[in-house]
């Protein structure tokens, strides 16, 4: 195990995340809020430890091997979640630090579940951070699903190597930064271009800038208590509903349209079935609803925009869904687990898994009718490895072992069923709200400490592809 170099990698990272902080330090300063002290607090913390662990881990590094590499991701995590919730518990307005520590993770996972209730009365520095939280997740998803996972053979993630911009070296640590530096810049410039058209909307500079950052990390955290509801503007609606799918979508498809090859958004299956599925769905939910509008116009509004927003786990709400017949929040709850596409920053199962599994299951019908035909499965053309097959067989039983062990554990601690089978489903496949009383208006708050702490491991095993964190726990991984 080489310790110097993952240190210095996590040395390095927390000076980022302390470095984010400052923004936030200087907007309360100016605002005179009284989230000061608990921001430059928490960025003391931060930055001491990363210069501690800089200079400790001084001289040659070496090269970072996969066993370094699953440890990185793991420990970057959860590092980024406890000192990043020490601002909102030190300032009182979380006094409970495992309420502080859900809050975090909900924000670097891009999950967007809450245990606040009157999120207007956080002092806007503290806003800002719990915003930015979710940006920077959003970052280090697009690098950790586009150059990391795929290198480390995560849930079938060696699919997408080939696709991934930047060098086709073996080492894992040029690909990083050169990948990095391709595809933030393109979520720098989407997030910029959002603020833009939200204020031209009528949106003040502060509330675009925060709502700007959430959408494109597809994270959800909004600055007012009543989210984007609050704006009842068809405009923002609009705006917001394009940049959730663009978030939800592959940054790579993105980085080749940059670059003059626009048609690699139609010739990519998976970009096909997400755009067809989000059609489907929406489908489906208009019509189960058509009773509850005025018009056409309307019901296109609030339908386009939740679909989109749970499909791509953004967790954004314009319209309490569980309001909705039961029909159209079933569809929801489908959507909820296959989620948005691979090397973009939404949660769930992702559709390129969704779409493996039933040309498998198809390809197995297929073998009991002409048990000698050889029958080749095939994604975007390619033929798709036993290695590769597996790899998504055993992440989709995995997915479903936790979310059902987890639904368990959440009722006997006496949470009723829909809630704890819908705050599982949030949590796992990071979406943030979910039914009854976890819905897109209520919070987490109510929740047993127990089964918050269960949900914030959830979020953490969602975000990181659920191998990244179960080979980590695994004995054997300890062994020499």
């Amino acid at each position: 195990m080489n310790v110097r170099m993952l240190v210095n990698l996590l040395g390095r990272g927390l000076l980022f995340l302390s470095l984010a902080m400052v923004p936030c330090i200087l907007l309360s300063y100016y605002t005179r809020g009284d989230d000061l002290f608990s921001l430059v607090t928490g960025f003391l913390i931060s930055i001491v430890s990363a210069l501690v662990m800089l200079i400790a881990s001084f001289g040659p590094t070496g090269e970072l091997r996969h066993r370094e590499g699953f440890l990185f991701v793991a420990l970057a995590w959860t590092l980024a979640g406890f000192l990043g919730a020490l601002p909102f518990w030190l300032s009182g307005y979380i006094p409970d630090y495992l309420d502080a520590l859900f809050e975090t993770v909900s924000g670097f996972t891009t999950t967007g579940a809450t245990i606040l209730v009157q999120i207007d009365a956080l002092p806007r520095g503290l806003l800002l951070w719990r915003s930015l939280i979710q940006w920077l997740g959003g970052m280090g998803i697009i690098v950790l699903t586009i150059a990391i996972l795929p290198y480390l053979r995560v849930g079938g993630m060696q699919i997408f190597k080939a696709e991934s911009p930047g060098p086709t070296v073996d080492k894992l640590k040029p690909r990083i930064t050169e990948t990095a530096k391709l595809l933030w810049g393109i979520y720098v410039g989407l997030t910029c271009l959002e603020i833009i058209l939200l204020m031209v909307g009528g949106m003040n500079g502060f509330d675009a800038v925060c709502h700007g950052f959430t959408t494109m990390a597809t994270g959800g955290f909004s600055v007012k208590s009543a989210g984007i509801a609050s704006y009842n503007s068809a405009y923002i609606d609009a705006v917001i509903t394009v940049f959730m799918l663009l978030g939800g979508a592959s940054f790579t498809l993105h980085y080749f349209s940059l670059s003059g090859n626009p048609g690699r958004y139609l010739r990519s299956q998976e970009f096909r079935w997400y755009i067809g599925l989000f059609v489907a769905g929406m489908v489906v939910i208009m019509w189960s609803t058509r009773s509850m509008y005025g018009s056409f116009a309307e019901i296109l509004r609030y339908v386009s925009f939740q679909t989109a927003s749970i499909m791509t786990t953004t967790g954004y709400a314009t319209y309490d869904y569980t309001r909705w017949p039961a029909a159209a929040q079933m569809t929801l709850l489908f959507l909820m687990l296959v989620g948005g596409s691979t090397g973009s920053t939404a949660g769930g199962m992702k559709v390129m898994r969704l779409g493996i599994l039933i040309k498998y299951a198809h390809r197995e019908i297929l073998r009991l009718i002409h048990p000698h035909a050889v029958v080749t499965i095939k994604w975007d053309r390619v033929p798709v490895s036993q290695e590769v097959l597996s790899s998504v067989v055993g992440f989709s039983i995995y997915y479903v072992l936790i979310f059902a062990i987890t639904s368990l554990i959440l009722a006997l601690l006496g949470v009723d069923f829909l809630t704890a089978v819908s705050a599982a489903m949030a949590s796992i496949s990071n979406i943030g709200p979910g039914l009854a009383s976890v819905g897109p208006f209520a919070s987490y708050a109510d929740l047993p400490s127990l089964g918050k702490a269960l949900l914030t491991f959830c979020m953490l095993v969602g975000r990181l592809e659920i191998y990244t964190v179960l080979v980590v726990l695994s004995p054997m991984f300890w062994r020499k």
